[in-house]
């Protein structure tokens, strides 16, 4: 019965959630070995209850190798979003892959994560170029962009399907001042992302949002009005490690409601 109450709890979500796999690759880079496997991983989250499996294909392959992707996107019975830099590299594997969704993110190669969103203001006529050939190759585009609202203008001038709004700046605030959502830097992180969703929608793309968001931070950006995924992976990957990935997920989207 417990079992059955979760499902239906989960059957009238809305907002999807995609389960980013990359640090059960990490694991394994560590050791330079086969184990664990990300495909297992991506399993793991559909059984779950993941309505997507998101994977970041570096340049320098950290950890998301290539035949990751081209593995999970064979197996995977749910939409696989591929986060990647505007790269001809990255793009031509990309067209080849075909996933579902090409995320555009900005990439540094000394960073631990990705630290901000992409400048889509300052290269649009590039990215116009880039969006054109994976369309053409038939992927929707998303951009992941800081909640600034010129970024997601320029976002949709460019073409972009979506935008991502990086939610690491309220979910910092959140942490810092002691996980209060009325603190006044943490109510001012969360209006920023509430606006720019608004903003998103009214230019007819599609509302997405992630990073750094846990069991404790998500609920209130879980319930923005329009709010279409959250793409979420280290906060799950690390409750893995105690409860199972597919626990994990869906206590994930218990949280999420």
């Amino acid at each position: 019965m417990q079992n059955q109450m979760v499902l239906v709890t989960i059957s009238r979500m809305s907002t999807h959630l995609c389960v980013n796999i990359d640090h059960v690759a990490t694991v394994r880079q560590a050791r330079r070995t086969y184990e664990p496997d990300p495909v297992w991983a991506a399993a793991e989250a559909q059984l779950g209850g993941a309505d997507g499996i998101t994977m970041h294909l570096r340049e320098d392959r950290r950890h998301i190798q290539d035949r990751d992707v081209e593995r999970v996107k064979e197996m995977c019975h749910v939409k696989l979003n591929l986060e990647m830099a505007a790269t001809d590299e990255m793009v031509a594997i990309a067209c080849r892959v075909k996933p579902h969704l090409a995320m555009l993110v900005p990439e540094g190669r000394q960073e631990v994560t990705t630290e901000g969103g992409l400048d889509v203001q300052g290269q649009q006529a590039r990215l116009t170029n880039i969006l054109s050939q994976l369309h053409d190759a038939g992927m929707r585009t998303s951009a992941f962009v800081d909640a600034v609202p010129d970024q997601i203008q320029a976002a949709s001038e460019a073409g972009f399907h979506a935008c991502e709004i990086h939610t690491g700046p309220y979910a910092h605030a959140f942490f810092e001042h002691g996980m209060d959502l009325s603190h006044p830097a943490v109510a001012a992180e969360f209006d920023k992302v509430k606006k720019c969703g608004k903003i998103i929608v009214e230019l007819g793309m599609q509302f997405n949002a992630g990073h750094a968001l846990n069991y404790f931070n998500v609920g209130p950006i879980g319930a923005l009005p329009r709010l279409c995924e959250l793409h979420i992976g280290h906060a799950i990957i690390s409750r893995a490690i105690f409860t199972g990935l597919k626990n994990a997920v869906i206590e994930m989207k218990q949280a999420m409601v």
